[in-house]
């Protein structure tokens, strides 16, 4: 649906607002005849909401970048996530990357700021996770033994206060994988999760899509870095070293 259709269910005070927080022409990454890579604000859902608010598909036109076609989204990142999403710029390009993603070709590295300050310095979570659904509180995913394999490195950073910083290498891509990996296989959850942590209905979880690599047969891969989130900074950590400071 074009983005005119959209934007009509909204009030002009709530455009402006989205038009003025989200030009995402001017968080490209990386970007050739292929891959767009941008960085997405956290709030931005990839897929349109029930809500009819503003998703990425509302901004599809403005990243055509002289190609008569919209890129389309190879991957999902949750509405709260921020960071590196990747975008194919033709039919033949989505299908690839599809299969890089499903194959575990791709590296991916996340920061994430936890409510707690989990033991030792690094470590791996092998965590199987399965979905669970009540009518009381909806859907969400659990660590569970029958469930699909889902396993993630991580490494601790800084801590400030009762707070950590950590950075995740997901080997695999399931859903809410690294904030389930977090509670049940750190014991804290990530920091401002609505689902799994202690954050109400109007924080963001506080995870960031750092960096994304894609290998490519004969061109050079696709390597895309996202600057430091400024609300990371705003609760007093620094970028930690190989990662791209924050946009200001």
């Amino acid at each position: 649906m074009p983005c005119s259709q959209w934007t009509f269910t909204l009030s002009a005070r709530k455009r402006a607002a989205y038009s003025a927080a989200m030009l995402l022409s001017d968080r490209v990454l990386f970007l050739d005849g292929e891959a767009l890579v941008i960085d997405k604000p956290d709030g931005l859902p990839v897929d349109p909401p029930r809500d009819g608010s503003l998703s990425l598909e509302n901004h599809l036109d403005s990243l055509r970048f002289g190609f008569k076609r919209w890129p389309l989204p190879v991957h999902r990142l949750d509405r709260d996530t921020s960071g590196c999403l990747l975008l194919a710029r033709n039919p033949k390009a989505h299908g690839r990357f599809t299969r890089a993603f499903e194959g575990r070709e791709i590296e991916k590295r996340y920061l994430a700021i936890l409510d707690g300050i989990p033991d030792g310095d690094a470590g791996t979570i092998d965590l199987p996770l399965a979905k669970v659904s009540t009518a009381e509180t909806g859907w969400r995913m659990i660590g569970d033994p029958k469930g699909k394999p889902s396993v993630s490195h991580w490494e601790k950073l800084a801590v400030i206060g009762s707070r950590s910083l950590l950075r995740f290498r997901p080997e695999t891509g399931r859903t809410h994988q690294l904030r389930v990996h977090a509670l049940e296989g750190l014991g804290f959850p990530i920091a401002g999760d609505p689902v799994y942590g202690r954050g109400g209905a109007k924080d963001r979880t506080l995870l960031h899509a750092e960096r994304l690599v894609v290998a490519r047969d004969v061109k050079p891969p696709v390597v895309a870095e996202a600057p430091f989130p400024d609300r990371f900074a705003a609760l007093g950590f620094a970028a930690p070293e190989g990662a791209e400071p924050t946009r200001g």
